[in-house]
């Protein structure tokens, strides 16, 4: 009996979902789920919920719970994870210190304040997670859930283990496509290439006829473009459509968050289309609402269709032999020929019963791989602050952010860096209480004569230009 460990269980719809899909695939249906979390509370109820569907559907499968890491992972031929360090309470801190500073952030997982403080929080679990599975089940498969995807695949490609970062931004985004270009999903043929959610369509057809005509077209449709105006002002300008939402997007890039006539102009969505905190506001809705009560408890015990998430998909092919294409997060490793070996990218891999293997894409377009690049850099520096526990690294990480630089000067991003860092020292061990260094304010007296020292000599070359002009 394979052997499935879920470290994070206690994700409870998630989780759900995740344990239906495989127990719903035929040849997997005798698994070995052993849920892992902090605390009992919600893995027991999950526990409770997929023992009746079990029961009902007269499957091999079996359900085991615990908070012992090591034990969860013993033995086991996959690792799933889809933990959140700190929870709601930390992911309050990712928003409201930044927007006190002035920094609109609509998600906050990916990039940004929030995305490299949870990235902070994050790593080092998933490497400890990752050395468990080195010395515990060596030759299990991970199968990452946990944000901000990128970073957490980053620090991952450092290590011995076979893993692949899942999101399921590629498979919604073609549900868009299609209804936009009136196209069966399944019908279209593409290339997604770039980084995870700043992945790049860059080819869309149907029977050999390009989508893009049809797709600009619609675009240029108020009606049409009202529904996705950030992804919709980047494809006008850069060229190719992009696989994240207006709330996701609008983060990444500095042109559509930094001031109220931006937000006015091109967030003004509903249902995450770029609302400030609207991720935050809405988990911390559910957290409220659900804290006592057993959301599984009315749930149907039938096996429903397999979901869009790729996970049982990926298992049943590393089982059988049955080869499966994906879009998946890992090691660059010459994917993506314009994007660093070392960094993150999602593209084209597929797994058989060999493993999982990436495709060789080559270039995506110039101006696109630059656009990723300013993802790319705060990546690198946040995954190097995770784990070296450096506050200056992170002070230079989310200087580079493109909507925070956009916003904020220099020792702004220091002071609200540093109260990140006080706020959430509980979650954050590699930092034991360091901070960045403090910068002091130099105000310049009025009057104050300059001081006599040499001059620059391009600045000389103007001098002189002054003097000849009068």
């Amino acid at each position: 009996m394979r052997r499935v460990a879920i470290i994070g269980a206690g994700s409870i719809v998630f989780c759900k979902t995740l344990m239906l899909d495989i127990m719903a695939t035929p040849e997997l249906e005798d698994t070995e789920f052993v849920l892992m979390a902090p605390s009992t509370g919600k893995t027991s109820q999950v526990k409770a919920f997929a023992d009746k569907v079990i029961e009902k559907n007269g499957l091999k499968s079996r359900v085991l719970v615990t908070t012992d890491r090591r034990e969860a992972l013993a033995g086991a031929s996959y690792v799933i994870t889809s933990f959140q360090v700190g929870g709601v309470s930390a992911f309050e801190l990712d928003y409201k210190i930044p927007m006190k500073y002035g920094v609109d952030q609509c998600i906050g997982d990916t990039l940004g304040p929030g995305g490299v403080f949870r990235a902070l929080r994050s790593i080092p679990v998933i490497l400890d997670v990752a050395r468990d599975m080195e010395e515990l089940c060596p030759n299990a498969t991970l199968l990452n859930y946990v944000n901000p995807m990128a970073m957490i695949c980053w620090a991952l490609g450092e290590t011995n283990i076979q893993y692949v970062g899942l999101c399921h931004g590629v498979q919604t985004t073609l549900d868009l496509i299609a209804g936009y270009t009136g196209v069966p999903k399944e019908e279209i043929d593409y290339v997604s290439a770039g980084i995870n959610h700043m992945s790049w369509f860059t080819k869309l057809s149907h029977k050999g006829q390009d989508l893009y005509p049809a797709l600009r077209d619609k675009f240029e449709q108020p009606e049409f473009y009202v529904n996705e105006k950030v992804r919709g002002e980047v494809f006008r300008h850069f060229g190719y459509f992009m696989t994240e939402s207006t709330g996701h997007l609008s983060e990444y890039v500095p042109w559509f968050r930094k001031n109220q006539k931006a937000l006015d102009l091109y967030c003004d969505e509903p249902s995450f289309g770029g609302e400030s905190g609207a991720y935050y506001t809405w988990c911390a809705y559910v957290a409220e609402k659900y804290k006592d009560q057993d959301i599984l408890a009315d749930e149907s015990y039938d096996l429903p269709p397999r979901s869009v998430e790729y996970c049982a998909y990926i298992i049943e092919a590393l089982e059988t032999g049955k080869t499966f294409k994906f879009s998946g997060n890992v090691r660059n490793n010459g994917m993506i020929a314009n994007l660093p070996a070392d960094c993150c990218a999602e593209g084209a891999v597929f797994a058989d019963r060999t493993g999982i293997h990436r495709t060789v894409i080559g270039e995506i377009p110039p101006q696109c791989a630059a656009l990723n690049m300013t993802n790319i850099n705060v990546q690198r520096l946040a995954v190097l602050a995770a784990k070296s526990g450096d506050p200056e690294t992170v002070v230079q990480a989310i200087a580079l952010d493109p909507l925070t630089s956009s916003v904020l000067t220099l020792k702004e991003i220091r002071d609200m860096v540093t109260e990140m860092l006080t706020a959430q020292q509980q979650w954050l061990p590699q930092f034991a209480g360091r901070l960045p260094r403090p910068t002091p304010t130099v105000e310049t007296p009025e009057g104050l004569q300059r001081a006599e020292v040499p001059i620059d000599p391009a600045l000389a070359v103007f001098s002189r230009f002054g003097e000849l002009a009068k």
